[in-house]
Formats: structure tokens, sequence, C-alpha cells
């Protein structure tokens, strides 16, 4: 132990103290974080808009991967389709569906889309 008398208000490891330690150190103030909490919430709000968007925009492409699926599947066909072969989906007068190979400039029925089947046997919309 040291037994030197140290004359007060002088601390052993000055640069630990978490405050001031003699009346010339500078003052310690808490950093003003409001400003950067402001931007922080603008940055973190636009990346929620952003990706709520994003999955508000897939979302409205896998109904209509479903709806253009549902119709597909529910069409009159009589052969077995390949993958990655294109048909064309068409309307009769009466209002029935059905799947062809005929390309639509080669006959005149009602034309409603081209479409493949994947190998997840799902139908997808040619453009």
């Amino acid at each position: 132990m040291d037994t030197k008398k140290k004359p007060d208000q002088v601390a052993d490891n000055p640069g630990l103290l978490p405050y001031a330690s003699n009346v010339g150190a500078p003052a310690i103030r808490p950093d003003d974080i409001a400003g950067w909490k402001v931007e922080q919430a603008v940055k973190t709000n636009h990346f929620f808009k952003a990706r709520y968007e994003e999955i508000k925009e897939e979302y409205r492409k896998l109904i209509e991967q479903y709806e253009w699926n549902e119709l597909v599947y529910r069409s009159q066909y009589n052969f077995l389709p390949i993958k990655g072969k294109t048909y064309f989906l068409y309307q009769r007068e009466d209002t029935n569906l059905f799947l062809s190979l005929i390309e639509p400039e080669y006959w005149n029925e009602i034309f409603i889309g081209a479409f493949k089947l994947d190998s997840e046997d799902k139908w997808e919309k040619v453009q």
C-alpha cells in the first residue's frame, strides 16, 4: 500500500473515472441524440415502407399467377401437356375455355393468353 499522503481532490486513476477528477477538466455532458434518433426513425420508416411495397407487389403477382393457373387448369383440353411447350387459351362463344396447340393467328377464336407448363406443374403466362 502506498502510505504517502495525497492531497485532496486527486484521484489514483483519473482517466477511469466517469466524471471529471479536477477543476480544470472539461465538463462531461451526455451526447444530444435527439437528432440522431429522428434521422434513424425516418430511415427505418422508409425501409419498412419500401419493404411493405415489395411484399405487396410479390403478393399481387402470386395472386395473379394463382388465378391464371386456376383458369388454365379448369379449361378443357384432351391432351397431356408437355412441360416447357407453349399452349394457347381460348374462349368459345358459349364462354367455355379450352387450351389448344393452335396459335391465335391461325384461328378465329377469342384468345385469352399463351401459357407454358413449368417444371413444378404451374402454368406461366407467356408475354
